[in-house]
């Protein structure tokens, strides 16, 4: 491994190599173009640097670089500096020769995209704004305000920022995989990569575990399913017959606790956001028209349609939920007991249980029981990851065995219950080859991949143009790319 090109290599706070920018650990700024390291940092722009950077209104505006038909501008800069520092306060001023360094080849990425004609649809966009917002909610605990003190704006203003920003990063994003597709690697290749880590290097991983998971809605009762019925019909009559207000009835009798408190209002939403009978209803309306009462796992819904664009609807909606009574939810927790003494007598496996008995609005229940750890993407949690109610439940118990079910409070506020499987447990422990070859083998394949990115870069630089302007031309780390560029236009 040439450090040189690949930064140091480390390992996060979730267990995944990372390549860590010299820059990270002194004033001095590299002295070679690193693409590998660039790489990396380019990945980090997808979610949030850069998305999420608050803006500088003293920053007076200025063209820092030209890139082909892109510039970039010293505000740019100067947010994603200031959202890294965030992170890590001691790095230097000179740091932002590092992130001009990652815009430039982010707008050489984009620049070739648009000649190749790569195309990202609006509702590609639309579609990767609201996964990283609601990655973000879920990283927040869906406490808007924390976000909204944490980078000084609304979800809602970041919504509105994201839409150009998040196109060409797609763009971006796409161009780097068609630059990076043939780039494999061999077992052979992972296992020269790990030896070539200086052994002092070798980080220590902190204990991991993996579970899986059968999340049960407790049963209604019919006599409960029935009053809900009646409060909804009777909400509907005051709205349709007494001309109340849709929004004011929203606010009060609503059991949606994302809209209620808003009248109902549930944004513009695209296609495939809804769960199929309510998105069937509501997308069958006339603008100010108000649905029929529709059932669905969450309740029974009035809807009013309040405007159509395109493939996206605008709507409000009234939820009222059946009670869950305590006999409900005994009943529940008897079902799940039952269900896991089956698992453990052989009768039935766990991922026939997942699927028979489990939750279908879960992520895990499209993933055989797993549960993806939100912070690092995989299924691979520490003990600071995981639920409380989680660690609890599998504390003490051995591979491959399953917990008492216990019950929990879902994101909508119900009460539901969880069978937790422990699959694996790992102690701390200094990174193995074996034991951690899946980890290693990502690194390797980055690793391979920047190695791809900088000769693509270099190539592309001369014979696309660039122009650095004097407050940046003496970065160290550019000078490869401004040198290559000038003798493109002797």
């Amino acid at each position: 491994m040439n450090p040189g090109l690949a930064g140091i290599l480390d390992f996060d706070s979730q267990s995944h190599l990372k390549f860590i920018d010299p820059m990270v650990k002194g004033p001095k700024v590299q002295q070679r173009f690193s693409t590998n390291n660039m790489t990396r940092l380019l990945l980090l722009f997808l979610f949030p640097l850069g998305l999420f950077a608050q803006n500088d209104k003293a920053v007076i505006d200025r063209v820092v670089a030209t890139v082909g038909g892109e510039i970039i501008l010293l505000s740019e800069v100067q947010e994603q500096y200031s959202f890294a520092k965030k992170d890590q306060p001691a790095l230097p001023p000179e740091y932002q020769c590092v992130v001009l360094q990652n815009l430039i080849v982010q707008k050489l990425l984009v620049n070739q995209a648009k000649l190749d004609s790569v195309e990202v649809t609006e509702e590609e966009v639309e579609s990767q704004i609201d996964a990283r917002i609601e990655r973000l909610l879920t990283y927040f605990n869906q406490d808007e305000k924390a976000i909204q003190d944490f980078y000084g704006q609304s979800v809602s203003q970041m919504k509105t920022q994201l839409g150009s920003d998040m196109r060409n990063q797609l763009l971006a994003e796409r161009m780097q995989t068609k630059v990076t597709e043939k780039a494999t690697i061999t077992p052979l290749e992972v296992q020269r990569f790990f030896a070539n880590i200086p052994k002092d290097s070798l980080p220590y991983f902190n204990a991991e575990v993996e579970v899986r998971e059968i999340v049960y809605k407790p049963k209604v009762n019919p006599e409960e399913h029935i009053k809900a019925r009646q409060r909804i019909e009777d909400i509907l009559k005051r709205i349709t017959e007494k001309g109340e207000d849709f929004a004011e009835l929203a606010k009060k009798y609503s059991e949606d606790p994302g809209s209620g408190a808003q009248g109902g209002d549930l944004g513009f939403q695209k296609r495939g956001t809804f769960v199929p009978e309510f998105e069937a209803t509501a997308y069958n309306l006339e603008p100010n028209q108000i649905s029929p009462i529709i059932e669905t796992d969450f309740g029974f819904h009035i809807i009013q349609l309040l405007e159509r664009r395109g493939n996206l609807i605008h709507c409000r909606h009234i939820l009222i939920k059946p009670e869950i009574t305590e006999a409900d939810l005994d009943a529940s927790k008897a079902k799940l007991d039952s269900v896991r003494q089956l698992i453990r007598d052989g009768k039935i496996s766990f991922s026939e249980a997942v699927k028979q008995i489990g939750d279908k609005n879960q992520q895990s229940f499209n993933n055989d029981g797993r549960v993806t750890n939100p912070r690092s993407g995989t299924s691979y949690f520490e003990v600071a990851d995981l639920e409380t109610s989680v660690f609890f439940a599998i504390d003490g118990i051995k591979e491959g065995d399953l917990a008492e079910p216990f019950r929990f409070k879902s994101a909508d506020g119900s009460d539901q219950f969880r069978l937790v499987q422990l699959v694996s447990r790992s102690k701390p422990h200094k990174a193995d080859l074996k034991l951690d070859y899946g980890k290693i083998q990502t690194a390797a394949i980055e690793q391979k991949k920047g190695e791809y990115t900088e000769k693509w870069v270099l190539q592309k630089i001369n014979t696309t143009y660039l122009s650095v302007s004097d407050m940046f031309s003496k970065c160290d780390n550019l000078q490869e790319m401004i040198g290559i560029s000038a003798a493109r236009r002797q």
